[in-house]
C-alpha cells in the first residue's frame, strides 16, 4: 500500500501545472493539489471555446488561487491580426493590475508589448512559439523571458541538451498529459481552411478528430484510406500520459510539468490532477520511482484517448482506429457540503439510486467504495432515485464525506 498521501501534499521539485476552463474546473484544480493554473479571459487565449472567464471574474480566479497558495498564469498565446492590437494593451495592463503571475505568449509583438506596459511581468514563452533548440531558446531568453514551454515535438534527450545550454535560472516547462495536436506545436490551418475558424486565435474546430477518405479527381466514389469497422483517422492521434515517467522529465531539467485540458470536464480535472499530484508525492518521496498501481490506474478513470509518451521516446505511432474518447467510468455526483448529522448535500452528474454502490475519488483517499443508503431531496422526500440532470440532493451513506469530493460509477 501506499503511505498516506496526506502528510506528502505540497513537497515537489517540479510545478504540477493545471488547466482551468472556468470557476468550477479552477476550483478543482486547486482542490486537487495543482501548485499553478493556467487560464484566460474570454479573448486572446487559444481556448475561446472553453468556459474562460470576464474581467471580473479574472480577478475571482487569481484572488482564490493566491489565497490558496497557487500560481495563475494567463494565456496571451493567439497569432494576433491587426486587429487584436487595438485592445491588447489595456487588457495587459488589467491583467497586471490584478497581480497575475505570469503571461503566456507566442508572439514576438505581444512579448515586446508585454515588456513595455507590464515591464515586471513574468512571461513564459508557449509551445505555439516552437521552441526546439537552445538558440531559439537564446533569443526569448533575451527578451527578458523568465519560463520556456517546450514544443512537444522535442524527446528526452533534446531536452537534456537544451537544458544543458541555457541559464540555471530559466525554467522549462513540458507537457505530460492529454490531448496531442497533429500539427507542429499546435500551429494548425486545418480548422481555418475548412470551417473558418481561426485555430491560431482560438477558435479551433478540431478538424484532425474527423474521419477522412480519398477519391480519384474525376470520379464520384470516396475510398477510406485504411478501411475497417470504424473508418479512417488518419489525422488523429493519441493522448499523452508520462505519469509512469515523471523520473525522466525531472531528470532532464523540467521544472514544471503541464496537464491539457481547459475543455475538458471538471472531473477530467480533478482526477488527473489528483493522480499526478500523487505522483509527484511518490516521486519526490521515494529514491526508485516504481508508481504503484494505485495512483497509475487513475488516469484511466477519465475520458482518453489511448494513451502514448508523446515524442519524449522517439516518433509517436499514429491513432488510425477511432477518434472517440473512451472512459472506464462515470463522473456520478459532486460533494457540496461536508457530510452534517448523517446526510451530506451533492449535485447529480449521471443518475443514480439508493442503495448503489459507488467509488469515492478523494485527495486523501484511494479506492474507497461508498454505500448510499438513502436519497432526500431538498424537500425532505426520500427518493428512490436521483435522475435531473445537476438535481441536489441529500444523501447517507456509510462514509462522511468532504466538499469537492466525487463520486463516480466503473461501466
Amino acid at each position: 500500500m501506499v503511505e498516506n498521501f496526506t502528510n506528502l501534499f505540497y513537497n515537489t521539485i517540479m510545478e504540477l501545472l493545471a488547466p482551468a476552463g472556468d470557476k468550477d474546473k479552477l476550483i478543482m484544480a486547486v482542490e486537487y493539489g495543482a501548485d499553478a493554473v493556467y487560464l484566460a479571459s474570454t479573448r486572446f487565449g487559444l481556448r475561446t471555446f472553453a468556459g474562460n472567464f470576464d474581467l471580473d471574474s479574472l480577478k475571482w480566479a487569481v484572488d482564490y488561487a493566491h489565497k490558496n497558495g497557487v500560481k495563475v498564469y494567463i494565456t496571451v498565446n493567439i497569432i494576433p491580426h491587426e486587429s487584436d492590437l487595438e485592445d491588447l494593451p489595456q487588457y495587459i495592463s488589467y491583467l497586471d493590475s490584478i497581480n497575475v503571475d505570469a503571461l503566456i505568449c507566442a508572439d514576438l509583438g505581444v512579448i515586446s508589448m508585454v515588456r513595455r506596459i507590464a515591464p515586471n511581468m513574468s512571461i513564459h514563452v508557449s509551445t505555439q512559439a516552437n521552441i526546439t533548440n537552445s538558440e531559439a531558446a537564446k533569443v526569448f531568453i533575451n527578451l527578458g523571458v523568465k519560463r520556456l514551454i517546450l514544443a512537444r515535438e522535442m524527446t528526452l534527450d533534446e531536452i537534456k541538451r537544451l537544458r544543458k545550454n541555457i541559464p540555471e535560472d530559466i525554467e522549462l516547462e513540458a507537457f505530460a498529459h492529454g490531448a496531442m495536436c497533429i500539427s507542429y506545436s499546435g500551429r494548425c490551418l486545418l480548422s481555418n481552411f475548412f470551417t473558418g475558424r481561426d485555430a491560431n486565435r482560438g477558435a479551433c474546430v478540431q478538424a484532425c478528430r474527423w474521419e477522412y477518405a480519398i477519391r480519384e479527381i474525376n470520379k464520384e466514389q470516396e475510398y477510406p484510406i485504411e478501411e475497417d469497422s470504424h473508418g479512417t483517422y488518419i489525422l488523429n492521434s493519441k493522448d499523452l500520459c508520462m505519469i509512469e515517467y515523471l523520473d525522466k522529465l525531472r531528470d532532464v531539467g523540467v521544472n514544471s510539468i503541464k496537464i491539457e485540458g481547459r475543455m475538458k470536464t471538471e472531473y477530467y480535472v480533478a482526477n488527473i490532477v489528483n493522480a499526478y499530484r500523487h505522483a509527484l508525492n511518490y516521486l519526490d518521496s521515494h529514491k526508485e520511482y516504481n508508481l504503484p498501481d494505485e495512483i497509475r490506474n487513475e488516469v484511466y478513470k477519465s475520458s482518453h484517448r489511448d494513451y502514448s509518451c508523446g515524442f519524449y521516446f522517439g516518433n509517436p505511432k499514429e491513432t488510425l482506429d477511432t477518434s472517440l474518447p473512451e472512459s472506464e467510468y462515470d463522473f456520478v455526483a459532486i460533494v457540496l457540503e461536508d457530510t452534517e448529522n448523517g446526510l451530506t448535500k451533492v449535485e447529480m452528474r449521471n443518475r443514480f439510486s439508493a442503495n448503489s454502490s459507488l467509488e469515492l475519488l478523494s485527495k486523501t483517499k484511494n479506492n474507497v467504495i461508498i454505500k448510499v443508503e438513502k436519497i432526500i431531496d431538498l424537500e425532505g422526500n426520500e427518493l428512490s432515485e436521483c435522475k435531473i440532470p445537476k438535481q441536489q440532493v441529500y444523501i447517507e451513506s456509510n462514509l462522511e464525506l468532504k466538499k469537492y469530493e466525487i463520486l463516480r460509477r466503473k461501466k
